[in-house]
């Protein structure tokens, strides 16, 4: 087995991640100092800062929730100095692990977005072979008729791209040009609602993701943090496999 894809079943990160940490020196197989190329075989003793390592010595995985405040990017750098989600004070806090976004919220979006410890656990969230449901309440410019709202629950192709079916209710009668609906999806393509929205000659002017799976944004303060707590996560990954996730 490649080691990084070792390093990474242990929990350690993602594969980039545990690169980096063979690349500075950390990580040791039988003793003796590991290399990019070096592989971890069954049996072999794997240790990262003298502490050795395994898929069944992993701990249960760290989980937050992040409610994204707007015009903050989901990035660790912009070349362009923009602010990113990483720069925020309850990001920064000493006590955090090295934390990954799963998936992302453009930068003129806000609401739940989560980060974890573990690239495995990230990927599969992520996955829509896991079909996790994503609710987000959305202020268009316009207003849909129940025609195109069941074509949108149909599942649409636009400039090429076809996307599932997505849940959709209207939350009340239109105030002045704008409407607000709640839309459920099951996988996050890039700028999914704005280009669902604009297929049929609607704006989104305003979109909060409320809800990842079983995880809620409640009442969560822009730009908080909140952990999940262990017997929580321990929950997500049994779920998650009981999808088909490999974790």
């Amino acid at each position: 087995m490649r080691l990084n894809v070792f390093l990474q079943k242990a929990g350690i990160g993602s594969r980039r991640e545990a690169e980096r940490l063979v690349a500075e020196g950390r990580v040791t197989v039988n003793g003796e100092l590991a290399q990019i190329t070096t592989p971890a075989n069954e049996g072999d003793v794997v240790a990262v800062d003298g502490k050795t390592v395994s898929e069944q010595t992993r701990d249960v995985p760290k989980l937050y929730i992040l409610n994204k405040p707007l015009d903050v990017l989901v990035t660790t750098f912009d070349k362009e100095g923009r602010k990113t989600i990483y720069e925020l004070p309850s990001l920064r806090h000493p006590s955090l692990p090295r934390l990954m976004n799963v998936g992302r919220l453009d930068v003129n979006s806000e609401g739940l977005l989560l980060l974890s410890s573990d690239g495995p656990l990230a990927q599969a969230l992520m996955s829509p072979d896991t079909a996790l449901e994503r609710v987000y309440r959305v202020r268009v410019h316009g207003r849909l008729s129940e025609k195109e709202m069941e074509r949108l629950r149909r599942g649409v192709t636009t400039q090429g791209v076809k996307y599932r079916g997505a849940k959709i209710t209207e939350d009340r009668a239109p105030t002045g040009k704008n409407c607000w609906y709640t839309i459920v999806l099951t996988e996050g393509k890039n700028r999914e609602i704005r280009k669902l929205m604009e297929h049929f000659g609607c704006v989104v002017n305003r979109l909060i993701r409320v809800s990842y799976g079983p995880f809620e944004l409640r009442d969560l303060p822009e730009g908080s943090l909140r952990e999940v707590s262990k017997k929580q996560v321990q929950a997500l990954i049994e779920d998650l496999k009981a999808r088909g996730a490999k974790l």
